[in-house]
């Protein structure tokens, strides 16, 4: 297996802008390797940059290269220490998921496809300032056994087992989203009790190719 390079990063960053998830300089994509990982730089559309701009992050938080890593940085860094499986990070503005993340409310099991994030429910994280510890805290509270949530008043966080997983997931909880912000327009969306919620997670464990 190739080790995730700069080039990596920065067309997950393209493609993430191309589905409508990310426009301008919001969001962030890393993607770990080794013990560090590699994030896009802080405040730049990636338009303006390119693969060989790409930071790298140690554990420590210590980084190189000539431009700043995402002010989220500690986010990634957190997820990564929690989270074992997680080799690829996508933190997006995304209209349907940052407008249920103003809210402030979990997502429920509307749709079975919310077990595809690993509960019965997706949470979402209380708000705190962006860049700051507080924020990386309230996430990695929120993905406790997960691997998505939204991030109130703010947008959404995914993790995946590498960077094309972790985009792929991205675009279909950005769709989920969408279809639960539609159900809310016609009426209270049925829900789906904890017992086919926990029959569907059974399933997941062997979903997929």
């Amino acid at each position: 297996m190739n080790e995730v390079s700069g080039a990596d990063v920065h067309n997950a960053a393209r493609r993430l802008e191309l589905c409508g998830l990310n426009r301008g300089a919001a969001g962030n994509v890393s993607a770990r390797r080794g013990s560090a990982f590699l994030i896009t730089p802080s405040g730049l559309d990636p338009a303006r940059f390119g693969p060989s701009d790409i930071v790298e992050v140690a554990d420590d938080g210590r980084f190189s290269g000539a431009l700043k890593p995402s002010s989220e940085w500690r986010i990634h860094r957190d997820v990564y220490r929690a989270h074992a499986d997680a080799g690829a990070i996508v933190h997006t503005h995304a209209p349907f998921a940052t407008a249920l993340a103003c809210i402030g409310n979990p997502i429920p099991s509307f749709h079975y496809m919310i077990a595809r994030f690993g509960g019965s429910s997706i949470r979402c994280a209380r708000y705190a300032t962006f860049g700051e510890q507080a924020l990386s805290d309230a996430v990695i509270e929120a993905l406790d056994g997960r691997c998505a949530c939204l991030m109130a008043n703010h947008g959404m966080l995914v993790f995946g087992r590498d960077i094309d997983h972790a985009v792929a997931l991205a675009i279909e909880f950005e769709t989920l989203c969408e279809q639960y912000v539609r159900a809310l327009q016609i009426a209270q969306p049925r829900l789906l009790d904890e017992g086919e919620m926990q029959r569907v997670l059974a399933k997941f464990g062997s979903y997929g190719q």
